[in-house]
């Protein structure tokens, strides 16, 4: 924090001082620099606290956007080392959730990759038809050249295409004026257009949308619906890991699903105290077969439900699906499964799948025999043709793991304290001190604000 000031130059205001009121106003539900300031000149706290100190709104904002950047997490690391030491907190044993913050961005300006997509389908398609037209008016002595492929069209692509068009119809008199029209609202836009597309997809990544006033913030439902039309809104995924009500470790994420976030978030651990955590204890949203492969790579005891874990303890689940996967024979040593009517179910081999994420995951599939003549066509499965199934013979061992471990003595204690441990964190900064949206903008800013909303809840909490 120190390095970040240079030595020569006007006197700074010191930056111990600045950051203890940022910290107290954070503590205090004073989120904004201008009110920062203000409780600097009115409130005695403050003014003790800068001793007497005035720093302007300009002053705190440079701080806390600029200087804070490369030192912030540092110091939050400091805060529960120092926590760990007197016994308060683990940093072995963690709670992971997360939850939803809108970003100080415009709900109206969006960019949606949905839209680029069907918007490129379009040009594609009014070029295909004015290169027809080229071909349907040229003269049988004109050297037409080859049509251009326009599978995946791109800047170039584009322009080549619109160059031909114009060097074959723009001498042409047959030409009729309203295709003539059309060349020319092409020529004139597609080009500029195109270029605005790739420049947008480069943007969204992995994303299907984001925020044109913050370009790093992705619309997601959020809970807070007043209107109660499921309206998307432009925000930021936080991931925390607490212990005792403590905040261990944050992460900020643009992707809207827990499940993607969990090996980012234990890496980010690893690298803030030299180890992973040895138990981390999370809800059903993160139990996919990727975060169960990480967890038993890096040797993490992972107590992560899986999504169907809450049916099975009900014992509800075989009655309502009677005819379902898990339900049917298996015989292990032969490889087949027997159908609802007593069928043998041949294994057609192993295939391999990957999912929105890039995860290949391996699945065997099963097909039944003489399903259109069944008595239960129609209850087994809905399907046209023989009914097949896949099985993920990698994520029914983890499963099994995870019911092992959720259900043994210390699993259960866990999973009772879970919900106690984290979700209560989230609840004490949005409900008790009315922090729903970001005031700053960009990842690296958001993430200096939540972890200056983290030590703030860790002081809070030590002083309770």
């Amino acid at each position: 924090l120190l390095a970040a000031y240079k030595i020569k130059g006007s006197s700074s205001y010191h930056p111990q001082m600045l950051l203890k009121v940022l910290v107290f106003g954070y503590l205090s539900n004073i989120y904004s620099s201008r009110k920062l300031e203000m409780a600097c000149r009115e409130n005695v706290n403050f003014m003790w606290l800068s001793g007497m100190s005035f720093p302007d709104h300009n002053t705190i904002n440079r701080f806390r956007g600029v200087r804070l950047k490369q030192a912030l997490r540092s110091i939050f690391e400091g805060v529960v080392k120092l926590l760990a030491d007197e016994g308060l907190l683990s940093i072995d044993d963690v709670y992971v959730d997360g939850t939803k913050i809108e970003a100080n961005a415009n709900k109206y300006t969006f960019v949606w990759k949905k839209s680029i997509h069907t918007n490129k389908e379009k040009m594609k398609k009014a070029l295909a038809e004015i290169w027809d037209y080229a071909q349907s008016v040229a003269k049988t002595e004109d050297d037409l050249p080859d049509p251009p492929d326009l599978t995946d069209i791109n800047k170039e692509k584009v322009q080549a295409t619109v160059d031909k068009l114009n060097a074959v119809l723009a001498d042409n008199k047959d030409v009729s004026k309203k295709m003539r029209s059309k060349l020319q609202y092409v020529t004139k836009n597609y080009p500029t257009k195109i270029e605005e597309y790739e420049q947008q997809e480069a943007i969204l990544g992995e994303r299907n949308s984001y925020s044109k006033t913050d370009t790093q913030a992705t619309f997601m439902r959020m809970k807070e619906d007043p209107m109660l039309n499921g309206q998307l809104k432009p925000g930021y995924n936080i991931q925390i890991s607490t212990s005792n009500q403590y905040i261990v470790n944050y992460t900020i994420h643009s992707n809207p699903t827990d499940t993607r976030t969990l090996s980012l978030h234990l890496d980010q651990h690893k690298q803030s105290y030299g180890k992973h955590p040895e138990a981390v204890t999370a809800d059903a949203g993160y139990g996919s077969e990727e975060n169960y492969d990480y967890l038993e790579a890096k040797d993490i005891k992972g107590y992560v439900k899986y999504n169907m874990f809450d049916k099975e303890q009900k014992n509800s689940n075989p009655i309502k699906v009677p005819f379902s996967v898990d339900n049917l024979y298996y015989n292990k040593d032969e490889d087949w499964y027997i159908c609802p009517m007593g069928q043998r179910m041949t294994c057609l081999g192993t295939f391999k799948i990957k999912n929105a994420s890039g995860f290949e995951q391996e699945v065997k599939k099963y097909q039944a025999k003489n399903c259109s003549n069944c008595p239960l066509n129609g209850a087994c499965h809905k399907g046209a043709g023989n009914r097949i199934i896949q099985v993920n013979e990698n994520l029914n061992r983890h499963k099994d793991r995870a019911y092992e471990l959720l259900n043994s003595e210390e699993g259960i204690a866990k999973r009772k304290k879970r919900c106690c441990d984290v979700e209560p964190v989230f609840g004490n900064i949005k409900q008790n001190h009315n922090f729903r949206r970001f005031m700053l903008r960009g990842k690296d800013l958001v993430s200096i604000e939540w972890g200056l909303l983290a030590i703030a809840q860790n002081l809070r909490k030590k002083a309770a």
